[in-house]
């Protein structure tokens, strides 16, 4: 399958120093099945840090390799309380990857996360709430590639 990340600076290797800390699922490296996707994360990255030009990579994965025994994924098939609760604990968790799987597998929380995530945080919402209203607009896929391992199976095209 193809996997798509957005940017605004190209880039050869993949370093995870590099990476946003606190984010879904930790401080790593994201893609999307959609290029469409990972075209708007490059002009949106674009847009906040005033720097750079779009650029979307493509990246070539073998599916298959999600039942190796070998590699720990975790995969959420849909928005659910487990899920925005491990959302929650790895947006405020001061660990890269606080749950360590390798590769991750979800549907793409929306973009008012940090709002949602403090409303639940305060006792304004409900975990039911919470899930609602992290459900993306349109249910994407996003992928997480948290260890070099997990890396080491993507190849750019």
């Amino acid at each position: 399958m193809k996997l798509y990340h957005g940017t605004n600076v190209d880039f050869g290797a993949i370093d995870f120093r590099k990476c946003k800390p606190n984010k879904d699922f930790g401080k790593v490296f994201y893609l999307t099945d959609l290029k469409r996707q990972a075209v708007q994360m490059a002009v949106r990255k674009c847009d906040l840090e005033q720097s750079g030009t779009p650029v979307v990579q493509v990246y070539e994965f073998d599916e298959r390799i999600l039942g190796d025994e070998g590699l720990k994924v975790k995969i959420f098939e849909q928005p659910s309380r487990e899920w925005a609760l491990f959302i929650l604990n790895n947006r405020t968790s001061r660990s890269k990857t606080p749950h360590g799987y390798d590769i991750v597998i979800d549907p793409v929380a929306d973009d008012g996360v940090v709002y949602q995530l403090n409303q639940f945080k305060q006792h304004l919402i409900t975990i039911d709430q919470l899930v609602e209203g992290l459900k993306y607009r349109k249910l994407n896929r996003q992928y997480f590639f948290g260890t070099h391992k997990a890396i080491s199976m993507l190849h750019r095209i």
